[in-house]
């Protein structure tokens, strides 16, 4: 099991990309978290298989049809970090 954090930038906010982040996390078997920032980027948390997260890195880069994702940032998440048991949108 991996954690990582993405960080999707572009048209994210306002466009269903929290809750297409959702349904694919829950899809894939994930647990973590989703939550807009003030930036106006949207973050994820994810803790699961690496071929989950390798999915869910792609379909972030994606988003939903009227998102427009300019780049998603992906960063390791230290092992002491509690995420939910399964898959929030906050």
């Amino acid at each position: 099991m991996a954690a990582v954090r993405f960080v999707a930038h572009g048209l994210v906010q306002g466009v269903g990309y929290r809750w297409f982040v959702w349904r694919e996390a829950e899809r894939l078997g994930l647990r973590g978290m989703v939550r807009n920032l003030p930036d106006g980027s949207v973050e994820v948390l994810a803790e699961g298989v690496t071929e989950a997260l390798d999915r869910l890195e792609r379909a972030l880069s994606r988003g939903p049809s009227v998102a427009r994702v300019e780049r998603v940032e992906k960063t390791d998440v230290p092992h002491d970090v509690q995420l939910p048991k399964t898959f929030e949108i906050n």
